[in-house]
């Protein structure tokens, strides 16, 4: 399946662009994307040390936070948009 993904602040920084478009065979969940993209930059620092994505990490499905479908389970297919937000800070 063919999936665009866009990164946000020090997540473009790690890929290096804004966005880019990825062919997985062997994914079917927001989990198994992060798992791959881990693997690929491993700068991105998604996981924690139990495994689950990281404190206010934001990952968005088409414009809809994961958080609010399923999570890391949530169900994937091709010609979707995974936007992926790290913790931000300021005021």
């Amino acid at each position: 399946m063919e999936l665009t993904l866009r990164f946000f602040a020090s997540f473009r920084e790690v890929v290096g662009q804004k966005t880019i478009v990825r062919e997985y065979d062997d994914v079917s969940t927001v989990g198994d994307v992060l798992e791959a993209l881990t693997a690929e930059y491993p700068g991105l620092e998604l996981h924690g040390e139990d495994g689950s994505l990281r404190e206010y990490i934001t990952v968005m499905r088409n414009g809809r936070d994961v958080a609010h479908i399923d999570g890391l389970d949530t169900e994937l297919s091709g010609g979707e948009t995974l936007s992926l937000f790290p913790p931000v800070a300021g005021g």
